[in-house]
């Protein structure tokens, strides 16, 4: 064996092993350690690094023994193990929200929604402007907003005259701006004394009212903010058990600091009965804009069965670490 050749084999041998170890770890929930929460998060990354490992081993392998055809068989498994996570979140999977032609929305209550976590450290607030002023959305909900992109975010105002927001230094200010009325809004702690949730009807122009619940629960990670190590997510069970009290068609958007496919926000749809708008569509990577590998969907929207999905996009960043996601719904029953 060559050197090169031997080199590969044995990149491939440790890189595949470690992959594999990670695949499985990942597979273990309700546990305290906030790192193996953590690998729920790489799984496209994962996938794509096994392929890699077992094109490269079966390339550069000359010794086809049980031990090599063991290494394969876990490699295999891992591929469908971490693809099984992936998949809803392809084109090539079922929708879980049908879509609505554009043609068809006349007959039905429209509005659009666009999601942005601004991020407090980013200070390219005529960016994040000219991004909703071109988006046009119906409604904008602005998270990380500290007192000064309150403040900035003000020229707003004159295209939203609705408005509910709650500025903070810990990164989980809140900030939703509307064209149509906010019924009896309320702004929520649900999980910590200083993480707020925007709670809202939302009257579609006169016409319609859903439930709009905003929220950005806190990470698994350890951070000098609040965060959920070594806990229970509990903002969104409550959420579910709120959307699951009400007799309105709902929305729930938001960062939800987790991936599409964990078992906390799966566990929300299957419970609360809404639909992830992702499923079906793809994956939307919305973090982190500043890396072009490490990206994960974080940012997400769920709506009950009223609704059908006109549009979505990730739109392009504006200096934050997360991409905006817009989504324009209609409201068909």
């Amino acid at each position: 064996m060559k050197v090169a050749q031997k080199i590969s084999f044995y990149f491939s041998l440790v890189a595949g092993t470690l992959l594999i170890m990670v695949t499985l770890l990942s597979l273990i929930y309700d546990v305290r350690f906030w790192y193996l929460k953590a690998l729920d998060f790489p799984r496209v990354q994962v996938l794509i690094g096994l392929f890699l490992s077992l094109i490269l081993f079966i390339a550069m392998n000359n010794r086809w023994k049980i031990p090599a055809y063991l290494f394969i068989t876990g490699l295999l498994i891992s591929i469908a193990l971490q693809a099984r996570f992936v998949f809803p979140y392809t084109k090539f999977a079922g929708k879980v929200v049908e879509t609505l032609p554009p043609a068809s929305t006349k007959s039905n209550q429209t509005f659009s929604l666009l999601v942005a976590n601004v991020w407090i450290e980013n200070d390219q607030i005529d960016d994040f402007l000219r991004m909703v002023y071109s988006a046009d959305p119906d409604i904008v909900l602005a998270m990380e907003t500290n007192r000064w992109w309150i403040e900035n975010l003000s020229p707003l105002e004159k295209i939203y005259p609705h408005k509910v927001v709650y500025p903070l230094d810990n990164t989980y200010g809140m900030a939703l701006y509307s064209k149509m009325p906010l019924l009896n809004p309320q702004v929520k702690f649900l999980s910590h004394e200083n993480v707020p949730s925007i709670h809202t009807e939302v009257s579609i122009y006169g016409n319609a009212t859903f439930i709009l619940h905003a929220v950005h629960p806190v990470p698994p990670k350890p951070s000098k903010h609040p965060d959920n190590v070594g806990k229970e997510e509990v903002e969104l069970l409550k959420v579910g058990k709120m959307v699951q009290q009400s007799q309105l068609p709902t929305v729930v958007a938001g960062d939800f600091n987790d991936v599409a496919w964990s078992n906390t926000s799966r566990l929300f749809g299957t419970n609360s009965k809404l639909g992830d708008i992702r499923i079906g569509r793809g994956l939307y990577n919305s973090f982190d804009a500043t890396s072009y590998i490490m990206r994960w969907p974080l940012d997400h929207i769920y709506v009950s069965g009223e609704f059908k999905v006109v549009t979505l996009q990730k739109l392009p960043k504006f200096g934050s670490d997360h991409f905006p996601i817009y989504v324009e719904l209609a409201l068909t029953k």
